[in-house]
């Protein structure tokens, strides 16, 4: 590989620590580089939000972190299906700890959020009872203020640190 396609390899792959509200420039994506695509698709004025992450090239390490996100996902929702008490709070920090135990941190302040209408950024504002974070203590089964069973996503942002990138995988909690 060239020193300018290493370069820009490193670039796209450090664009991956970020969460989701930075935004940083275009650029198109090079030989054995990690990205990941967060689709939003709206169904009757509701977002649901679909995440994963693809490994172009041959990097085991890259492609490890990509196997890690969906174990992550599958122990998260376990978590989720075996405690019909657990809050947001409680779920954080399962999918904290099985991120800790695959060698990586989360790549944000929250591991999921609310189904909600479009834009979900609306949902409840940024309330914490909105998103599956730390200062969530409420049960995620429940109804909302208006009286609708909660449906949660639930989103797995990994990064590895020592080698600077990170991945994503994000799909209904509570449906499936």
């Amino acid at each position: 590989m060239d020193e300018h396609l290493r370069v820009l390899g490193l670039v796209e792959a450090q664009r991956t620590v970020f969460p989701y509200r930075e935004n940083p420039p275009d650029r198109v994506i090079g030989e054995d580089d990690i990205a990941f695509a967060d689709f939003g698709p709206i169904f009757e004025e509701y977002e649901a939000d679909f995440g994963r992450t693809f490994v172009f090239g041959a990097d085991p390490v890259k492609h490890r972190l990509r196997d890690d996100l969906a174990t992550v996902f599958a122990a998260g929702r376990a978590a989720f299906r075996a405690d019909p008490h657990i809050t947001g709070r409680q779920l954080y920090a399962q999918v904290e700890r099985l991120a800790a135990e695959a060698g990586r941190t989360l790549g944000g302040w929250h591991a999921g959020h609310l189904v909600g209408e479009f834009p979900h950024e609306t949902i409840d504002g940024a309330r914490a009872e909105s998103y599956i974070a730390p200062d969530n203590d409420t049960p995620l089964r429940r109804t909302d203020r208006a009286g609708w069973r909660c449906h949660w996503i639930l989103e797995i942002h990994l990064v590895d640190e020592p080698h600077g990138f990170g991945g994503f995988h994000e799909q209904l909690l509570d449906l499936a």
